[in-house]
């Protein structure tokens, strides 16, 4: 089949108390004073993003936020689907807790560049193994029904992750080396004959 493009965006900071604690898919605020001085990067994303495309976002309001910023910054509206696959990782009862906190609850070692490491479920959520598995089988699922288009999704960085180990083939613990950026454009593409990782953390404008 034809290749498949996806630019995957990172949503825009979160308000500083969230920042402060492990939030997962809690439907927490952006911040406010970013979402005022971001407009040259939203202006450089609505002018770097295909023409026409498929708008993704998650049922979280933090991506819906980036979207429209995107189109008020330039991009023609667009209308966008849901889709809950591409959602954060779901820290169960450990969201909302300090990152303080965290350490004291593992049953696994920490990962050196992330609080637990990919095999770690907390209780009532799930590993970002587990994530991996969720966002690669909706990747897959976009690529067959989008077939030769291109899709720009605004997601989460552990779905960033998640959707980059999936392309590599390296699974969850590798993943947890990538630093995905706030606003930042990670693109990949899926060919006939398998994935491949355009860029990761791209930063439109630069």
């Amino acid at each position: 089949m034809s290749q498949t493009a996806f630019w995957l965006i990172r949503h825009a900071l979160v308000e500083e108390n969230a920042r402060a604690m492990m939030y997962g898919t809690m439907d927490v605020e952006v911040c406010p004073h970013t979402m005022e001085t971001a407009h040259p990067t939203y202006a450089a994303l609505a002018r770097r993003l295909p023409r026409p495309a498929t708008w993704i976002v998650t049922p979280l309001s933090r991506t819906r936020r980036t979207a429209q910023a995107i189109f008020d910054a330039g991009y023609p509206e667009a209308e966008w689907r849901v889709e809950p696959d591409l959602i954060e990782q779901n820290m169960g009862d450990w969201q909302g807790l300090p990152h303080a906190d965290v350490p004291g609850l593992l049953t696994m070692p920490a990962h050196p560049f992330w609080p637990l490491g990919a095999q770690e479920r907390p209780p009532g959520g799930e590993s970002l193994a587990e994530v991996v598995l969720r966002v690669g089988a909706a990747l897959e699922r976009l690529a067959s029904a989008h077939e030769a288009q291109d899709v720009v999704i605004v997601s989460h960085g552990g779905a960033i992750r998640a959707a980059v180990g999936h392309a590599l083939g390296v699974g969850a613990e590798p993943a947890l080396h990538l630093s995905v950026q706030n606003l930042a454009l990670t693109r990949l593409e899926r060919h006939s004959r398998g994935w491949q990782v355009i860029c990761v953390n791209e930063v439109a404008g630069a």
